[in-house]
């Protein structure tokens, strides 16, 4: 079993153009993941319907992993993902996580609150924009 973590999962689904978004889903989630953020529920097909818009916004970026902990399936971290768009304007969102991990090693479930530290107030929704 391979273990997957945030780092891992957010630089697949946002920043590899080599992987396409249901191959990096496929990868760190599985069929049934549901997430929370910000008190928004969304399914599998949600979560993917959200990263494929992000991908048509972010030009690069990369993840900064501050805290992190395993507890058998159990999951948290906080991590700050900084992103640079196609109009060259920046964004950096720390984010809290908590998740459980399936047996596979992949992410079956996330409840996350961000907080958007840079960019616009057009910005502050990037977490589950669609």
């Amino acid at each position: 079993m391979i273990r997957t973590d945030i780092k891992a999962a957010l630089t697949d689904l946002i920043f590899s153009s080599d992987l396409t978004v249901q191959e990096a889903a496929d990868r760190h989630f599985t069929p049934e993941y549901r997430q929370r953020t910000d008190g928004q529920w969304d399914d599998r097909a949600g979560f993917v319907e959200h990263i494929t818009h992000v991908r048509t916004i972010v030009a690069g970026g990369h993840v900064e992993v501050h805290d992190e902990l395993y507890d058998g399936s159990k999951y948290a971290d906080r991590h700050t993902v900084h992103i640079t768009k196609k109009d060259d304007s920046t964004v950096s969102m720390e984010v809290y996580v908590f998740a459980e991990l399936a047996p596979d090693g992949r992410f079956s479930r996330i409840e996350e609150t961000t907080l958007m530290l840079q960019g616009s107030d057009a910005d502050r929704n990037i977490g589950s924009a669609r």
